[in-house]
């Protein structure tokens, strides 16, 4: 089918027009796949996989040592020079290698306490054991990510990604109707094995073209510049998961696992519509704002996002407003306490996208105060919100707490981005 003319000529429209088709995809499939998890293993066991996948999610920083977006921005920049390249991933070879091996011996060393800690029960202990040996994966994972992202490979990226999802998507439900909740936590642990032999499957040419695998060194000739990455990922990529594994230990100790379970499917709700933009942050976004000093330029690139981007989830998300009974009767049947949930969500979900945008100036252009104090404060204002709300709205006060946040996180990062642009201005007119 010929794409329209209007999107030929708008590249982050085609990057959002390919990824969409992708993203449906997975809604569907994910669809089926939650409400075949919620018959099986109910609201206590998503409660307990959505503790395995916040343990992912803080796993894909620490076992790179949060070099993802650094790989991203210097790839970008640096695909035509070799010697560069060199010294890039010789870089991230020491930081990997320090990386998985600290954090793997760690959560193998600690495997009964991380059990009790996440699922309340060291019955689990088994499953952070298999999670230390795949740490590697998830390492070399997240690197390869951060090459096709920084070379733009829009369409490589999605083909990859959709091809992973499925197979990990079929070992899952293999798993579930072979072992129950056990099954599925386990095929979510091997997930990036998966990941990485798809992407050396399909990608490997291109990865050997820039990834000197046979000259690489145990050295680190550009760690410092790395070094401003990896603080900026491990407060967001760490501090998140940890905030989100504690709110439901809390949830579940104040209230019950079934109330941790549903406000953990609302979440991923809100994650399966929210990956529609995580890839365009970085195939598009951080390239595009990496080079512009000027803030009128500026100001017109992000209107011109913003024109592309938020319509679009503006009416992504009415919908799912309109909807939200069928989409709880259709995957989480009998769990109706979620319908209140979803204005909140939704309405926090619209506000963040558009600070997101914004926050990626801090990455583009290294600025590492600016990006620790907005996550820090977005993060601590959502765990101290959502201790208290819980106690006045129950679950309800955790979607309530995430909207405030948001709004209060807007603020900050818009103000803190046009203090950077004048403080530009005014090095510029003093020289």
């Amino acid at each position: 089918m010929k794409i329209p003319s209007f999107i030929r000529g708008n590249l982050l429209l085609k990057m959002t027009s390919l990824n969409a088709g992708v993203i449906i995809v997975r809604l569907f499939i994910s669809a089926l796949v939650q409400r075949l998890l919620t018959e099986y293993v109910g609201p206590v066991g998503q409660y307990k996989i959505g503790q395995l996948r916040s343990l992912s999610q803080f796993l894909m920083s620490v076992a790179s040592l949060g070099t993802f977006n650094g790989v991203v921005k210097y790839i970008a920049e640096y695909k035509n020079d070799g010697g560069q390249l060199h010294k890039l991933f010789s870089t991230i070879f020491v930081f990997v290698i320090i990386g998985a091996s600290t954090t793997g011996l760690l959560l193998f060393i600690f495997s009964e306490e991380l059990s009790g800690y996440l699922f309340s029960t060291t019955e689990f202990e088994y499953l952070i054991k298999l999670t230390a040996v795949v740490v590697p994966f998830i390492a070399v994972q997240r690197v390869f990510n951060g090459v096709i992202n920084g070379l733009s490979e829009y369409k490589k990226y999605a083909k990859i990604d959709l091809i992973g999802y499925l197979v990990s998507i079929t070992l899952t439900v293999i798993f579930l109707f072979q072992y129950n909740l056990d099954g599925v936590l386990v095929a979510i642990a091997v997930t990036p094995v998966i990941q990485v032999g798809v992407m050396l499957f399909f990608f490997y040419k291109v990865l050997r073209e820039y990834i000197p695998f046979k000259n690489l060194r145990l050295r680190a000739p550009i760690a410092k510049s790395l070094l401003a990455f990896t603080i900026m990922s491990f407060v967001s990529s760490i501090l998140l998961p940890i905030v989100e594994i504690d709110i439901r230990s809390m949830l579940d100790e104040r209230l019950s696992g079934r109330d941790a379970g549903i406000w953990t499917n609302m979440t991923f709700i809100s994650q399966n519509y929210m990956v529609f933009s995580s890839s365009i942050f970085t195939l598009y976004v951080i390239p595009k704002f990496a080079g512009i000093y000027d803030f009128d330029k500026f100001k017109s690139e992000l209107f011109s996002i913003y024109k592309t981007l938020l319509p679009l989830f503006a009416v992504g998300m009415v919908l799912i407003y309109l909807f939200r009974n069928l989409i709880i009767e259709l995957i989480y049947p009998g769990q109706i306490e979620m319908a209140s949930l979803f204005k909140w969500q939704l309405m926090g979900d619209f506000v963040r996208l558009a600070s997101l945008v914004l926050a990626h100036q801090f990455l583009a252009k290294k600025l590492v105060l600016n990006f620790i104090f907005t996550e820090i404060l977005s993060l601590s204002v959502f765990y101290g919100l959502a201790y208290f709300l819980v106690g006045k709205y129950e679950v309800e006060g955790v979607v309530i707490a995430h909207f405030i946040r948001c709004l209060i996180t807007f603020c900050v990062i818009l103000y803190l981005v046009i203090r950077y642009f004048r403080k530009q201005e005014n090095k510029l007119k003093i020289n």
